[in-house]
């Protein structure tokens, strides 16, 4: 039968099983010694690789300034790099397929911030605060038999 416990010492004594343990993050690097990453946003895929450098940014073999040309866009785009204060530190260079610019610059942002983790894991509690290494699940709503778009309803007509 079970014994009764009357005591946290009893609790203790009794073999409770110990606390999981918080997950370790290290560091993750390919053969060249660079960190790589995917994000992704809407219907864009964005991967991306940094490593040590003078703060180049190449998107699809065009410079930032050129691929993005909106600045909304090159904000989005360094974010990660401002709350981590790593700007000008790290070369990264990305290709990113699909969607549109404002897509594709939502999934830059979240492939950034889950390469600056795996180069530098100890920014993550402070990339994790902001958001920026949550996938964005917002997507398109499908369009619906019957409607004009998705929610959207044809005009109606009384006579």
């Amino acid at each position: 039968m079970a014994e009764t416990l009357s005591s946290l010492q009893d609790l203790k004594s009794a073999g409770a099983a110990p606390a999981p343990e918080a997950p370790v993050h290290v560091q993750k690097l390919d053969k060249y010694g660079r960190a790589y990453a995917t994000g992704k946003r809407k219907n864009a895929v964005a991967r991306v690789w940094i490593k040590p450098g003078t703060g180049k940014v190449t998107v699809n073999g065009r410079e930032l300034d050129v691929y993005f040309a909106r600045p909304v866009l090159r904000m989005i785009v360094q974010q990660p790099l401002g709350v981590a204060q790593r700007d000008g530190q790290y070369d990264i260079t990305v290709t990113v397929a699909g969607g549109g610019l404002s897509g594709q610059a939502g999934a830059v942002r979240h492939g950034v911030s889950k390469a600056l983790t795996y180069y530098e894991p100890g920014l993550r509690p402070a990339l994790k605060k902001e958001g920026f290494l949550t996938r964005d699940s917002r997507v398109v709503e499908r369009k619906k038999y019957g409607k004009r778009k998705a929610r959207r309803s044809f005009q109606f007509s009384k006579r």
